[in-house]
């Protein structure tokens, strides 16, 4: 008989032998559990609107504006839990009628891949309506990834943010 666990009292999960795994070299490998939930789900909260004290949350500021120029400090982690705010913050931003916005990356501690999607989605939103978005201060890891994925052909990257606002 498979191994249950229970999440709530309304889901059971099964824990059977039917599902493959992979090795360290990626070749399939011994068969590894399957997960089967039936019921209704109770998930964690999620981490930023109640997350416990000590994870890192997302800081979003309005640093400085030159004109129609805004450069947007971004502090903490950009993943699944924060991203989307990352990406409404800025479209509202530029509403204001700021035009170009300096994403400011010094204090980005960790960027994913949901992080670079938002980032994709608010630009799409902001040059639809003759809006730009650049980056600052971006760190060498997170730069690597901008360059592997071909975003920093859409994003223009700035070693400083006052060099971004010309």
């Amino acid at each position: 008989m498979p191994t249950v666990l229970t999440r709530a009292a309304t889901e059971p999960c099964e824990l059977g032998a039917n599902v493959m795994t992979k090795n360290a070299a990626g070749r399939p490998g011994r068969p590894g559990p399957e997960i089967r939930c039936t019921g209704t789900a109770v998930l964690p909260p999620p981490r930023d609107g109640g997350a416990p004290q000590g994870l890192p949350g997302l800081g979003i500021d309005v640093a400085r504006v030159h004109g129609d120029t805004a450069v947007v400090a971004v502090t903490g982690e950009i993943d699944l839990h924060t991203a989307d705010t990352l990406r409404a913050r800025l479209v509202a931003l530029h509403a204001t009628g700021l035009r170009h916005l300096v994403v400011d990356f010094g204090g980005v501690a960790f960027c994913d891949a949901t992080g670079l999607g938002s980032l994709v989605a608010a630009h799409n939103e902001i040059s639809a309506d003759g809006g730009r978005i650049s980056l600052a201060r971006v760190r060498p890891a997170q730069r690597r990834l901008l360059r592997i994925t071909g975003l920093h052909r859409l994003f223009p990257l700035h070693n400083d943010p006052d060099e971004a606002c010309v």
